[in-house]
């Protein structure tokens, strides 16, 4: 419905777009060796790595199937084990489901340009990854801040744990973040898609980044590229500021407890789940930035950033929040090993 509804979006788009550029009235799109509409883009995948690029097919190849099967078996495990039929396990199961949404609108496209030189992305088909991509990795973010919350009210209030976060209020909590994602990132290839594209055609990237595209554009982008970072401070910006605050009251709240077994249970705990939100937020920025104000960075590190920020942090989620917490653990060992749970393992 997802993949639908986005289809729906940008096709309508596209139909003006198409009707609009197919006039009479614009002379100048029609002059010299310019065409009047591009039907297709070409994605180059690495800048200045063409030569190696097969190469690339083998690791990343590996990261894909690794965070595929990772996020299934977290999937499948909370769905099969009722003993995780809790809010902060339904979320890490949304955050799963969002991990395979976000690298396979990439991934398997940039694989099929390394291996098979199929270079070639539609018009319509390079706008409708986009949205893909931009609302995903929002959805990403939104659903990282919601886990913070939870794990915020589970240390502050776990008394009152499920009578606060019941799942009527975790529904309209999601729906509001998930509405925003759709609204503010879903609007960024819709804008991108109503740019004038003239001859050049050639992607500098392995897949359709917002930015890589809209400078094709023979019509000036500011407005696109002011629209891009709006969004994205709206959307991943408080989101990090929020996250950052919870675990600042998490620590503070085990900080009160004066057990140094608590303080490292927290640290070993907080300290992954912070290391890969730092990485995904911090990647994610570099690749906003320098594409915007970083003129000297060479184009295939904005390129290996953006592919980095895609790819790792959906490979490591199911290491850092399943393989890392013991009642996933005794679920796997349950369901797929067939083992009895000892409620003593660590």
């Amino acid at each position: 419905m997802l993949q639908d509804a986005g289809k729906t979006v940008i096709k309508g788009i596209l139909s003006l777009y198409y009707k609009y550029h197919q006039t009479p009235s614009k002379p100048e799109m029609s002059t010299g060796n310019i065409s009047t509409v591009n039907t297709e883009f070409i994605l180059i995948g690495f800048p200045g790595l063409e030569g190696y690029q097969h190469w690339l097919t083998i690791p990343f190849s590996v990261m894909y199937i690794l965070a595929i099967v990772g996020n299934i078996f977290l999937i499948c495990i909370i769905k099969l084990e009722p003993n995780l039929h809790t809010p902060m396990y339904t979320l890490l199961c949304v955050l799963a489901t969002v991990d395979i949404g976000l690298c396979t609108s990439t991934i398997p496209k940039m694989l099929q340009i390394f291996w098979q030189k199929a270079c070639s992305i539609s018009f319509e088909g390079c706008f409708i990854q986009m949205f893909f991509i931009h609302v995903m990795s929002s959805l990403e973010s939104s659903t990282l801040a919601v886990m913070a919350y939870d794990r915020y009210v589970a240390i502050y209030n776990p008394l009152l744990y499920t009578s606060i976060l019941t799942k009527a209020k975790m529904a309209k909590i999601m729906g509001v973040l998930f509405a925003r994602c759709f609204i503010l990132a879903g609007l960024v290839p819709v804008l991108a898609s109503m740019l004038p594209y003239c001859s050049a055609n050639t992607i500098q990237h392995c897949f359709c980044d917002h930015m890589a595209v809209a400078k094709l554009a023979c019509k000036d982008i500011t407005m696109n590229s002011y629209y891009g970072l709006t969004a994205a401070f709206v959307i991943m910006g408080m989101d990090v500021l929020f996250i950052l605050f919870t675990y600042v009251m998490i620590l503070r709240a085990v900080s009160k407890l004066g057990s140094k077994a608590a303080w490292v249970k927290a640290f070993n705990t907080c300290g992954s789940h912070l290391f890969v939100i730092l990485y995904f937020y911090t990647t994610m920025l570099f690749t906003f930035v320098t594409y915007r104000f970083g003129k000297n960075v060479p184009p295939r590190i904005h390129v290996m950033f953006a592919v980095l920020y895609l790819l790792v942090p959906p490979m490591l989620n199911p290491i850092v929040y399943g393989v890392r917490t013991k009642e996933i653990r005794q679920g796997f060992r349950k369901l797929f090993l067939r083992n009895k749970i000892n409620p003593n393992d660590k």
